[in-house]
């Protein structure tokens, strides 16, 4: 029997033991690596190439995002999963020009299992009915930025590389309290709330302008 293995990253110790009892209780699944944080989830899915990384959304300095990045930008085949809380459901909608699957935290762990196997066979996973609000979201943002001022556009791709305000404003040189000002307009502009979803929305734009050019690419 064919056995999927899989790489469990998020910044709860409690969750990862969950993790590790329900998918170590079934024959068909191998944990490979267990991580605290991206960078040792983004080397462990370089050196095993697992077939499943399952993945804490709300990672600190958008870890996530750049996990999700990596896959997708290195042709990886794992197949990220996010195992999220339903208010963090939001941010990873933001991102799904990438692909990726989400199973809600309050799931019943055979129902996870389940899910998991689903996503092994080259499925994806979405909660079965997002709100309304959190879907239109993403849509009226992407439609949104043309609105953008040039240096607008500048922070927001600094903001999705994990820059802080204080390292935006060094970059810049500007003061912080310009980077806010300029973070509220954006937000406003885009109706959005927090800089996770302003940083899915940057990656996910990103990809869109980049897959056409993939059959042209010169490898390195």
């Amino acid at each position: 029997m064919r056995r999927t293995s899989v790489v469990i990253a998020d910044r709860h110790p409690v969750v990862l033991q969950g993790l590790s009892n329900v998918l170590g209780a079934v024959a068909d699944f191998n944990i490979v690596a267990s991580c605290s944080d991206a960078t040792s989830c983004i080397e462990a899915i370089r050196n095993l190439a697992p077939d499943i990384a399952v993945v804490d959304p709300a990672m600190p300095d958008l870890g996530a995002l750049r996990i999700l990045s990596t896959v997708s930008s290195e042709n990886r085949s794992t197949h990220v999963v996010f195992f999220a809380a339903s208010e963090d459901c939001e941010l990873i909608l933001a991102a799904t020009p990438m692909t990726c699957s989400i199973i809600l935290k309050d799931t019943e762990p055979e129902v996870l299992v389940q899910s998991l196997r689903h996503v092994a066979n080259n499925h994806s996973l979405l909660p079965a009915a997002p709100s309304e609000s959190i879907v239109s979201q993403g849509t009226n943002s992407d439609s949104a930025l043309t609105a953008l001022t040039d240096r607008e556009r500048q922070i927001m791709r600094l903001v999705s590389e994990g820059l802080s305000n204080k390292e935006i404003g060094r970059r810049l040189n500007i003061a912080d309290g310009t980077i806010k000002v300029h973070l509220h307009n954006i937000f406003q502009k885009l109706e959005i709330s927090n800089r996770t979803v302003l940083a899915a929305l940057v990656i996910s734009q990103h990809e869109r302008a980049t897959i056409p050019r993939e059959k042209a690419r010169i490898p390195d």
